[in-house]
């Protein structure tokens, strides 16, 4: 359709703004209805209020505008008819269609240059001698042309001799007299038959499949017959318990070419793979008792402090035989052993990274603590997963509550992938990497999505499995695998999952030129793992660094238009179709910098200065400004950038390339990117999240992620069968939505969830004028009660509700949220609050009060609940969730009723240092206080902002060795990634102080060293710093404060100022670079010496305490806040180091702890941009 005012699927909400920015009454536009595939809706401004109609096809596709109950419809033949009938004046419009708004032009797709030495360019094919354009039945019909059949019939005989003619000059001595004639007569008859199916665009050629199934039978039975002979021999020399994984190649059928290739395949892949097994015997022994396949006793060395004095013990992790084993030696004997029952809770110290408390149970049911601390960080994260794992593999419970995912994304540059890619998998690298001792556990799921993949899918397959049995010895199960293109996607499973997952589905949208080419665009999969969605996205966006506008609309149209998961969900777009969802892929968002900036940037590559580079990242800045990527998470980058590298080494980045129009410039950036989204309140943890240094095939380098998530089961009922005939319900009460839209339409609510049989719809709602434009719908008694489909409580507060908030007139969506039933106190009103966004935009919040009634009984713990982390005296105030950057200004209470012995666990209440890049969400619950109602369950998920832009993260975890270009040690101030700064992060500035100032530091008092966290690698200074012993870690926090009384403050716009003051000095990136606070250690003694210097000028000097410093230094000894809390208050407190607004504005906690009924979150109060208003009517 070529008239001007016709957008197509452009959504509603721009529609609104296209209106409004012509201003005039009249002003029109039709556009696709977002509700019925064949519908459209004509889009009319007047008195700067949208008014939509719905335009829909009868049976005899006649058009008609939907109009109210008694006036006549009038049938149109097209659109263009139906416009020029209402251009006239009262035709029963609110106003007569009187500007055209015309379509935007779409920024230009891909230049062809960019990716040229990239994508694989066809083959020029030489000239031929028949007509192949024209298929036949097209020439038949076009009488007109009859010497084009007989040229096409002389072709077909020129076609047979010619070939028969090539069939003579070959030497067929050695070619049997049956197979001669087998071949003599397909060139000579049946290939007619097959250039006829070619011409009708078939791909299948059946008289070429009979010839080589003819030629191949033998081959194919000889095979069939030697391929048992080498599995029979192979098994012998097996070092794995898998008995039935090679059962498949015993299967026959008939002797098809692809059947052939597979045998021919086996039979290589069998010879090749023997030799080495029988070698592995040999030196290994027979007799092995814990195979390849099975994951080995690991032994750590740890400290163990008894009475203040440490010493060396030994923890051996033996998995398979499901026990821990204490001795005093490596290779002496047993002291102690605990089988996993007796494993009760590990638990995290969030203030010593490398320090953990494991509670035992032992005789006559009494617990014990023993505390150790490990080597490093990522020596204790190795231990609890290989105990986790030891859990989970020994747990009474027939279904699993959590499993491992492994993501990965590689741009393969049109390049075949070297032999050994095996580090990909292990998650070796640089960044958050996996410690050694996890390598023998093998992830449930693995999604590795390629673009630019030069490969087919039997060859690419084979490679990721032959790469995954060599580093686990067990052979996956081939979930799905979808291409578009050379995008490709591959999703493999654990044999024992096969039976676990189910609803598969795959569908792709392309992006490219005119969005009708498939050399850009996403493939996706989506199943359900027994009761939880799962969702998995590989794109490809435009590339060009001038380009982020196109690739945010990309992103629009992968969301909008990729059809994955349960069709029921109509209403909702994939990023809330599912329980967990990640988006993968090469997005090709660039480091935003001219061209004269390269040498710099490479500069601060070799320094691992990436925080500075990230503050140019288009992804962050676009997330920021909300255009992409709403909601969703993404772990912090420790790594270098990823693109673009000469090929064959990873020490250059090639960055220029001459073009005929010039020269072009692709500056290194983190275009190869891992994000997620997950419903509120569900476990979610990213274990690791960095790239490979050692494959060098292609400009890109692999990307690694690997997540612990939370999976619930097809449930059975494990509460007394007495307790399940009380009937559950779900109550909402006193709800309301605002909407970013003045329309006078009524609203309902749609609620869908897989615990209610069917979607249930609510009666309309009252429309409100609210605030700034906004449109305020109220159902004060208008929602039904929702009857779950099973009651028990171990089901149901694993369950969510999805609500869609509709147009009566036109159905149309006008936002979507998702409410989590984990609810703490049952049959109590609990308030609840939840944004709404529809296509990827953010369009409102729903908030009110949600009533759950359950049958008795209760939750079982979960594995995930094995791990926890202990809150410490330094961070026992709670953080507070922040809306969309901006302060709840209503409730800003602080909360520091905990105590330090509070546990809670990690994956729901984030304690690590706030991450340059968005982290997990926070979903806490805040204590109400005395004088102010209980707050709200805040089920936003928002986007986090880069503290690495404001200095304040870690070192890169790049090793010197791994690190490309061989960087130098950093110079940049740098922070150890404890786990207890997250706390403190939120707290609010206190009263009066500057918002950017930092804690002076004590005269006479020694600079805090920073200490290296093996986690994240190399941390370095200018000068040598001295090896840091485990039992000074305590030493690290002595500036770290206490907590404060409960107090109450307001971000005061006066604030502002003094905070953009305060860091004037900084560098001005897109976005406010804070500086730096205290805790950010530097290694530099010139740059610490310097900036003490300015930051205690002009300000009192604040001395500590030796009895706080004493206090602090031993954390054996009972905490300040244990005392009690009248002589807490009493004891002098140093002051908490100040935030700006914009590091408060862009932190949220990482973790969701919904088991400590001491927090909620909070309600935030929703904020809209201008734009236009819309109304909904009938004529």
């Amino acid at each position: 359709m070529d008239q001007c005012w016709y957008h197509g699927n452009i959504t509603r909400s721009r529609a609104e703004d296209l209106l409004s920015k012509v201003g005039k009454d009249g002003s029109f536009l039709v556009r696709a209805s977002e509700s019925i595939a064949s519908a459209y809706a004509l889009c009319v401004l007047y008195r700067n209020c949208v008014y939509t109609y719905r335009i829909l096809p009868d049976k005899e596709k006649k058009l008609i505008v939907q109009a109210s109950e008694g006036v006549p419809v009038k049938y149109f033949d097209n659109l263009e008819e139906l416009i020029e009938f209402y251009k006239k004046e009262n035709m029963g419009l609110v106003w007569h269609l009187k500007y055209p708004v015309p379509r935007e032009e779409e920024e230009a797709a891909d230049d062809p240059e960019e990716d040229a030495d990239q994508v694989p360019t066809p083959p020029i094919l030489p000239p031929r001698n028949i007509l192949m354009a024209m298929p036949g039945s097209e020439t038949k019909d076009v009488p007109s042309l009859p010497e084009n059949s007989r040229v096409a019939d002389v072709n077909k005989l020129s076609l047979s001799e010619t070939l028969l003619q090539r069939l003579q000059y070959q030497d067929t001595s050695s070619v049997s007299d049956e197979h001669l004639k087998l071949i003599q007569d397909y060139l000579r008859v049946h290939i007619i038959s097959d250039l006829e199916m070619v011409q009708t665009s078939s791909s299948n050629l059946p008289q070429l499949k009979k010839l080589l199934t003819l030629l191949c039978k033998g081959l194919f039975s000889e095979a069939s017959r030697t391929l048992p002979s080498l599995e029979s021999i192979q098994k012998v020399f097996e070092q794995q318990l898998h008995p039935g994984i090679h059962q498949r190649s015993q299967m026959l059928g008939e002797a098809s070419p692809v059947n052939i290739v597979l045998k021919l395949n086996q039979l290589i892949s069998l010879l090749s793979s023997i030799e080495e097994k029988v070698k592995t015997l040999l030196i290994e022994g027979p007799d092995s008792t814990h195979r390849r396949s099975l994951i080995p006793p690991v032994t750590f060395e740890v400290k163990a402090d008894s009475l203040g004095i440490f010493s060396k013990i030994h923890l051996k992790v033996d998995v398979e035989m499901g026990k821990l084993v204490i001795k005093r030696a490596k290779d002496g004997p047993e002291d102690k052993f605990y089988t996993h029952k007796k494993i009760l809770q590990l638990i995290k110290s969030q203030k010593v990274p490398n320090k953990l408390v494991i509670v035992l149970e032992t005789e006559k049911e009494k617990t014990q603590r023993k505390e150790y601390v490990f080597s490093d960080s990522k020596k204790r994260e190795g231990f609890c997963q290989l105990l986790q794992q030891m859990k989970n593999k020994h747990s009474e419970q027939p279904e699993p509550d959590m499993i491992t995912v492994f993501i990965g994304t590689w741009n393969m540059g049109a390049a075949p992938p070297p032999k050994k890619i095996t580090s990909w998998f292990l998650s070796k690298g640089q960044g958050k990497t996996r410690d050694d001792t996890a390598d023998y556990i093998p992830h449930d799921i693995y999604v590795i999505g390629t673009q630019e993949d030069p490969q087919g899918e039997k060859e690419w397959l084979e490679t990721l499995r032959q790469s995954l049995q060599e580093i686990t010895s067990i052979s996956f199960k081939v979930i799905a695998i979808h291409t578009l293109w050379n995008i490709r996607i591959v999703v493999l499973a654990k044999p024992e999952h096969e039976n676990r997952i189910s609803h598969i589905c795959t569908d792709n949208v392309k992006t490219g030129i005119a969005n009708t080419l498939g050399n850009k665009g996403a493939v996706g999969v989506s199943f359900m793992f027994n009761g939880t969605s799962f969702g998995f996205v590989n794109s490809h966006l435009t590339s060009g660094s001038e380009k982020k506008h196109r690739r945010n609309q990309n992103y629009t149209s992968i969301l909008r238009f990729l059809t994955l998961g349960d069709k029921k969900l109509s209403p909702f777009n994939i990023t809330h179709r599912f329980t967990h969802l990640f988006w993968l892929g090469d997005l090709n968002y660039r480091v935003e910098q001219p061209p004269t900036e390269a040498e710099n940037i490479i500069q601060k590559i070799r320094q691992q200065q990436y925080p500075e580079l990230l503050a140019f990242d288009q992804l962050l800045i676009e997330r920021k400004d909300h255009k992409v990527f709403l909601q969703f998470e993404e772990e912090e980058i420790t790594f270098a950038p990823t693109y673009r590298f000469e090929r064959g080494t990873r020490e250059k980045y090639a960055y220029t390339k001459q073009k005929a129009t010039g020269m072009k410039y692709n500056l290194p950036s983190w275009c190869d990117r891992v994000l997620w989204k997950s419903y509120p309140m569900v476990h979610v943890v990213c274990q690791s999240y960095g790239c490979t240094t050692d494959i060098t095939t292609s400009d890109h380098s692999p990307v690694f992620a690997t997540f612990e998530v939370g999976v619930t089961s097809q449930f059975v009922s494990k509460n007394d069968s007495k307790y399940m005939n009380t009937q559950g319900e779900i109550e909402f009460l006193h709800c309301s939505a605002t909407l970013k839209t003045k329309s006078q339409t009524k609203f309902y609510i749609e609620f869908h969830s897989s615990c209610l049989e069917s979607f249930v719809k609510s009666q309309e709602g009252e429309n409100e004028d609210g605030s700034e434009g906004e449109l305020v719908v109220k159902f004060t008694d208008a929602l039904p009660k929702l009857t779950p489909i099973i009651s028990d409580p171990e089901y149901l507060l694993d369950q969510h509700i999805l609500i869609s908030i509709k147009s009566s007139d036109s159905d149309e969506s006008y936002g979507e949220g998702c409410i989590a039933l984990r609810i703490e106190a049952t049959e109590s009103l609990v308030p609840i609050h939840t944004v709404l966004t529809h296509h990827g935009e953010k369009t409102g919040v729903f908030q009110g009060e949600i009533k759950l009634q359950t049958s008795q009984g209760k939750q079982r713990e979960k594995l995930y609940d094995f791990v926890k982390i202990e809150r410490d005296e330094t961070s026992g105030q709670k953080p507070k969730s922040t809306n969309n950057f901006e302060l709840n200004k209503d409730s800003d209470q602080i909360n520091s009723s905990c105590t330090p012995t509070d546990i809670s666990n990690p994956n729901y209440l984030g304690m690590a240092a706030f991450p340059q890049q968005p982290f997990a969400t926070s979903q806490l619950k805040q204590a109400p206080s005395p004088d102010q109602p209980s707050s709200l369950w805040n089920y936003e998920q928002q986007p986090k902002d880069n503290t690495s832009v404001m200095g304040q993260r870690e070192s890169s975890s790049t090793s010197p060795s791994l690190s490309p270009l061989s960087p130098k040690p950093s110079l940049q101030p740098s922070v150890n990634r404890s786990i207890c700064s997250r706390s403190q992060d939120h707290l609010p500035p206190e009263p009066g102080k500057s918002t950017a100032e930092p804690l002076p530091q004590e005269e006479g008092q020694q600079k805090p060293e920073m200490f290296e966290n093996p986690l994240y690698g190399y941390t370095g200074c200018k000068g040598k710093m001295a090896p840091k012993k485990e039992q000074d870690y305590p030493k690290a926090s002595r500036k770290e404060q206490l907590p404060l009384p409960e107090q109450s403050f307001h971000l005061t716009k006066s604030q502002e100022p003094e905070s953009s003051k305060s860091s004037g000095k900084q560098p001005s990136p897109p976005f406010l670079v804070p500086t730096q606070r205290f805790r950010s250690y530097t290694c530099s003694s010139q740059s610490e010496e310097k900036n003490t210097g300015e930051k205690t000028q002009g300000k009192p000097k604040v001395a500590v305490s030796s009895e706080n410093s004493a206090l602090l230094k031993k954390s054996v000894k009972p905490l300040r806040s244990e005392v009690s809390p009248g002589v807490q208050g009493q004891l002098s407190r140093p002051p908490l180091p100040s935030k700006s607004r914009a590091v408060l504005d862009m932190q949220s906690s990482k973790g969701r702890d919904y088991r400590d009924s001491s927090e909620l979150p909070h309600a935030g109060k929703h904020r809209i941009e201008e734009g236009p208003l819309s109304r909904t009517t009938t004529p």
